[in-house]
């Protein structure tokens, strides 16, 4: 058993037995490493005060960049290009061609040049690619940079969570992903917000009215950008902001959950590659996450639309600026249900509760065609969609051991999930509004579905687990060397999965 104590502002390792947690921990899966929580309270608030706040920003400009487009249909997109018909559907289709493609490639890209580095040069790629939409003439013009978009994006959200996942416990990290992740409802918040303030602005040249949308969110992301690439520290090694003790502690944190691990940043093999890609949680934890994308998506690219069809006589700015409560709802639920996630440590049971919200939301729009009662109904799926992005990617981090693994397992999750956000781009079509029964039909079944998904995989990991607790660990990892110890990974014998 060891411990970490803080003394005379410094930390050391004090031996309390004869056994190394650490190397003890390679065949068990169990924490035999206590560290001192004063000295782990402080390293925690200085990654929460050098690292969350750009992360989170980045993701807020990523989801902003992506959706503005919903808020610029209104200003008057379509009929500048001389779109008709389900050409915005499709060019909505088009940034998901790419996004798909290109997440797990990119991903593998990331660890190779190191998340410090990849997420903000993705992030100024992102920003050009919405300062050139300011500048199209016509359709084919906005589907070859929305194509582009979705190259740059694609690995925006795999990244930054196998990035946490690098400096943070399992336990912490649900939350601490809550914080950007919210940066999905807050764009819906801040992007009506924006649009409104925005179109009132005089244009530049031939850029107006919507095309300013683009052209100011634009040049905004691609600065915080540039900020990033001088300042997001690839690891706790190069964290200058660190002392030597802290980096130590940093690393030996995340090693101590992570059954065989022997170095945080572990060297690439096909093995840990191949169990990320084929976790039975990761698959589960992916249709979970392709599901409720349908509806999250759904609500970025359509909620100014669908309050439009509700309140057709108010201005085009008042429309704007109805879409931001229920997005406002969205961020303090998903952060309310992420904080009891990090205090309980657990994530299974939330993945369960959270769809009910939608059932009960999008059964209300079924129902009625009276105006108030759907706009009521705007504000329960919210209550629930936006904690999915923590709490899925986060449940697939704590279910792998190494970090090629993560990296491979997040970004094939947030791959699979993204057929969900394509989906949700023919989910509202023009001629089934105003009730868009099929669209809102389709997030039902969508809902109800993760459900029944969440409700099987917490039973199986519970039932998994009572079957592991009768393997003889050391006879089965008899004769095996460290490296192939480490290639198990989730096949490990003394690994348990968590929910």
């Amino acid at each position: 058993m060891a411990t970490y104590t803080e003394k005379k502002g410094s930390l050391e390792i004090v031996d309390a037995g004869t056994d190394n947690g650490l190397e003890k921990n390679a065949q068990y899966d169990q924490a035999e490493v206590v560290f001192d929580p004063v000295a782990e309270r402080k390293l925690r608030v200085k990654l929460d005060w050098y690292l969350m706040p750009l992360v989170s920003i980045v993701y807020l400009l990523c989801f902003i960049d992506r959706s503005n487009i919903g808020n610029s249909r209104l200003a008057g997109l379509e009929k500048d290009l001389g779109m008709s018909g389900y050409q915005y559907n499709a060019c909505l289709s088009i940034f998901y061609i790419s996004y798909i493609t290109f997440e797990i490639p990119l991903n593998m890209v990331c660890k190779w040049i190191g998340p410090g580095w990849f997420i903000p040069i993705c992030c100024i790629g992102f920003g050009i690619c919405t300062i050139g939409t300011a500048f199209v003439n016509d359709f084919s013009q906005l589907c070859a940079l929305r194509f582009l978009l979705g190259i740059f994006e694609a690995p925006m959200l795999p990244a930054t969570v196998y990035y946490l996942s690098r400096w943070y416990r399992r336990s912490e990290l649900t939350f601490r992903l809550s914080l950007f992740i919210i940066s999905a409802s807050l764009a819906g918040a801040f992007g009506g917000l924006l649009a409104s303030a925005i179109l009132r602005l005089p244009g530049v040249g031939s850029v107006h009215s919507w095309k300013m949308i683009f052209l100011i969110e634009g040049i905004v992301t691609v600065v915080v950008g540039i900020v990033a690439l001088g300042t997001l520290t690839d690891r706790p090694e190069s964290a200058r902001w660190l002392t030597e003790e802290q980096k130590t502690l940093a690393n030996d944190r995340v090693k101590s959950e992570r059954i065989a691990t022997t170095e945080v940043v572990d060297k690439f093999t096909r093995a840990k590659l191949k169990r990320g890609l084929t976790s039975p949680i990761a698959i589960t934890t992916a249709m979970i996450f392709l599901l409720n994308n349908i509806t999250v998506q759904g609500l970025a690219f359509f909620l100014p639309t669908i309050v439009a069809t509700i309140f057709p006589k108010r201005t085009v700015v008042d429309q704007q600026l109805l879409t931001v409560p229920p997005y406002a709802l969205g961020t303090v639920m998903c952060l309310a249900i992420c904080f009891l996630s990090y205090k309980l440590d657990k994530r299974g049971i939330f993945l369960i509760l959270c769809a009910p919200f939608s059932m009960i939301g999008y059964s209300m729009f079924l129902a009625t065609s009276a105006a108030h009662v759907r706009y009521a109904a705007t504000f329960l799926p919210v209550c629930g969609i936006y904690a999915y992005g923590a709490m899925t990617t986060s449940h697939v981090s704590a279910n792998l051991v190494s970090d090629t693994a993560r990296s491979s397992g997040i970004a094939f999750t947030v791959m699979l999930s993204n057929f969900g956000s394509l989906i949700s781009t023919w989910a509202f079509l023009p001629f089934d509004s105003p009730v868009y029964r099929i669209g809102n039909g389709l997030n039902l079944a969508a809902q109800s579905t993760m459900f029944i998904l969440a409700l099987g995989m917490y039973f199986w990991i519970k039932a998994e687990n009572k079957k592991r607790d009768q393997r003889d660990v050391q006879a089965e990892l008899a004769g095996l060397s460290l490296s192939e110890i480490q290639d198990l990974d989730w096949h490990h014998p003394g690994f348990r999965f968590r929910n």
